[in-house]
């Protein structure tokens, strides 16, 4: 059956409907889902707004829009409603009807609806013909009525008072006293007393229970609220209303009404004693009254299926991160110094997920939960995100003593038991900053760092490590902004035979020289590159360039001369690693063997068999290869001979003392491996002429340090070239 009003028949007449979305898709969307749908015998005309601004000029423009689908968040988080506060408080259109349109979970908070005069909300989910099509008719329908009444200038400034003031209230009890109380000022010297009764929900715990009960009464027994319609001596009044749940429709007589109304799966009914019978105006007035407050009815219902999953945690009934903050809040302003806040994190728990599916990882999770509450009854607890627990207390009970001990024995989740071990982030209260938020980011701090220690598992928050980590993230941007505005420079150390004095090679070494012309050492910026990922595009302008002055040197006379390149971990784990280092070179047409990459130790170690492959097949490209660091680090022989070099590096460390008595056996022993193994040594940080004479006496035979140049500029590299010829 079609709802009254809904019909396939139209008078050439139209209501015009506003759609704002920033997404042509949705409202493609809304058309099909009301495509051919006439309400009160006109057809649906559509305007299209794709942002606030468009919202704004089309509802100034078209002073004959009766509905809008808004969209909250657009190319701002507040552009819907900036668009509904234009519609009610600059253009005073409080008959336009609007309907908010969210994402998966509501977005629009109580005060919103409240001011703002909302008639409803959807969710992206909820745009199908069956569920929007009513809401459509509702506010159309209410819109002609609003229309209709303002035409006759009854009452209309009342009923929008009236209903502003019921939707600010949330509770159950609240909102219908509210609504009786509010419906007896509309028709003051009309009504007598009332009754708000509902069936089902609100009030008894099963939906199954269809008894009419009692919410609200002015003029009856206050002990008849959350009682059942039988305990009200007044057949009349008991016979009506369960008339009107029964015939879903409205009874007058002489001296009592009785209004029914329904929303959504709510429904409840309305009995009022009236000293006269009603006239057509007031009637009138009732259809438009019933129309908001079947709307704030059912928000009543949202509000708290809303705020209970707005601030609790579906899987284990505990306060979620908002809640959290809240409850941080509280922390942060109490005068008491004997309390701490600490955030706790599952170690490994991705693991459990992976191995032993998501079901069990949630009844870990429940098993957790279970376990903190163990603690002490006066703890805070909270599920603050996927495997991260809040809790505030006493000092007493939230310190790592307590906690650790707490997960000493295994979890039983599901038919698994499974140890558990956590890793904990604290906050004193003398340390804590000033808001729920600014305590959380202090908390979060000191888990992370907890969670990169590798002998104790917790750490309480100091000052300095949020200062450490504000700098971090300066430097970090900073050297973003620097690279993007081509600040890096590469600098070449030259190479040389020791047999000949003659240049062999240069390594190229990254500077950084920021915009006021200071130097930032590489120390300092190369492992910020690593741990925010830009050495990835920083390594491949590197090979780029590195490529660049290959060519260059050939085309001055150098071709003999290679460039060697550092290359990290990070680079290494990139999958096309080998392919953009080959394809740097036949870019540039550069022969491979003239560019040698320079990894360490901790390379090798830190991913051997990735780094082996990808050296392997760089090789054969004819790409050179040299182990730098060597002999620093704790890497196996074994590797060494799985490693495809053309050249070991003796570390200046091993340098610096080398031609002191008994100083030189690492040394040595290096250069002898490096010939055994057939492979190109060469020594580094060679600072004086008697290291020279010692590496000459061990038989070394290629140098570079600062006895011979420092790291040069690109110019003044190619100037020392010049003057070596």
């Amino acid at each position: 059956m079609r709802a009254s009003g809904i019909s396939n028949d139209d008078n050439g007449e139209t209501w015009k409907v506003l759609i704002v979305d920033d997404n042509p898709e949705i409202h493609s969307v809304i058309e099909l889902a009301l495509f051919n749908l006439i309400i009160l015998d006109r057809r649906l005309e559509y305007i299209h707004a794709y942002s606030e601004q468009d919202a704004r000029r089309l509802t100034k423009d078209n002073t004959d829009i009766v509905l809008v689908l808004l969209k909250v968040v657009m190319e701002a988080d507040d552009a819907g409603l900036n668009v509904v506060k234009y519609i009610r408080e600059k253009l005073c259109r409080q008959d336009i009807r609007i309907v908010l349109i969210t994402g998966e979970h509501c977005s629009a908070d109580e005060s919103v609806i409240k001011d703002y005069d909302i008639n409803d909300y959807k969710t992206k989910n909820d745009l199908t013909r069956c569920k929007l099509m009513p809401t459509v008719y509702a506010a159309i329908r209410s819109y002609q009525q609003i229309f209709a009444v303002n035409e006759n200038r009854i009452g209309l400034e009342k009923i929008i008072s009236v209903s502003s003031q019921v939707l600010e209230l949330h509770s159950l009890q609240d909102y219908a006293q509210g609504v009786i109380k509010e419906f007896i000022q509309l028709f003051r010297g009309d009504i007598l007393a009332g009754l708000f009764c509902t069936r089902g929900h609100g009030i008894v715990d099963s939906p199954a229970d269809l008894s009419v009960n009692i919410l609200g009464q002015i003029g009856f027994s206050s002990v008849l609220i959350n009682q059942k319609l039988d305990n009200v001596k007044n057949q009349q009044a008991s016979q009506l209303i369960t008339q009107c749940f029964e015939d879903k429709q409205h009874r007058f007589t002489e001296d009592n009404i009785s209004l029914y109304f329904r929303r959504g799966e709510y429904e409840a009914a309305l009995y009022f004693k009236v000293d006269s019978a009603l006239s057509k105006t007031n009637k009138q007035l009732i259809e438009v009254f019933l129309t908001h407050i079947a709307i704030g009815y059912e928000n009543v219902h949202l509000f708290q299926k809303l705020s209970h999953s707005a601030y609790k945690d579906w899987l284990t009934d505990l306060p979620n991160r908002l809640e959290f903050v809240k409850l941080l809040e509280n922390f942060s302003k109490d005068a008491s110094n004997h309390k701490v806040a600490a955030l706790i994190d599952i170690n490994h728990f991705s693991d459990v997920n992976d191995g032993l599916g998501q079901e069990v990882g949630n009844q870990l999770l429940v098993s957790v939960a279970k376990r903190l509450g163990q603690l002490n009854d006066d703890c805070q607890l909270a599920r603050v995100g996927a495997d991260v627990f809040g809790i505030i207390g006493s000092s007493e009970w939230i310190n790592p003593g307590k906690l650790i001990d707490l997960f000493n024995q295994p979890l039983i989740a599901g038919e698994q038991i499974l140890p558990t071990n956590i890793c904990i982030g604290f906050c004193t209260k003398e340390h804590a900053g000033k808001g729920g938020g600014k305590v959380l980011n202090q908390i979060n701090i000191a888990l992370n760092l907890a969670k990169k220690t590798s002998d104790e598992h917790f750490i309480y928050y100091r000052q300095e490590m949020e200062d450490q980590t504000l700098w971090r993230l300066g430097m970090i941007r900073q050297l973003r902004t620097d690279f993007s505005e081509n600040r890096l420079e590469l600098w070449y150390q030259p190479q040389l035979s020791l047999a000949t004095g003659d240049v062999i090679g240069a390594e190229a070494l990254l500077r950084w020289r920021t915009v006021e012309g200071k130097f930032i050492p590489p120390t300092v910026f190369i492992p910020l590159a690593e741990y925010s990922g830009l050495i990835i595009e920083i390594g491949d302008w590197v090979i780029n360039q590195a490529c660049i002055q290959i060519n260059e040197l050939k085309a001055r006379g150098f071709s003999h001369v290679g460039i060697s390149v550092n290359v990290s971990i990070p680079q290494f784990r990139r999958g096309d690693f080998v392919e953009r280092i080959i394809r740097a070179t036949q870019l540039h047409q550069v022969d491979p063997s003239r560019l040698e990459l320079e990894i360490t130790e901790s390379i090798v170690m830190d991913e051997p068999q990735i780094v082996i492959d990808s050296l392997v097949k760089l090789k054969e490209q004819g790409v050179s290869i040299a182990l730098d660091d060597f002999g620093t680090g704790y890497s196996s022989l074994s590797y060494l001979q799985k490693l495809p070099l053309d050249r070991l590096k003796v570390d200046r460390a091993f340098v610096t003392e080398i031609n002191k008595e008994g100083k030189s056996l690492i040394a040595e022993t290096i250069i002898n491996l490096g010939k055994q193994m057939n492979l190109k040594v060469i020594a580094e940080g060679v600072e004086n002429i008697q290291q020279q004479e010692r590496l000459i006496e061990l038989g070394c035979p290629e140098v570079q340090g600062f006895y011979y140049a420092k790291p040069l500029p690109r110019d003044e590299f190619l100037a020392f070239l010049d003057n070596k010829k």
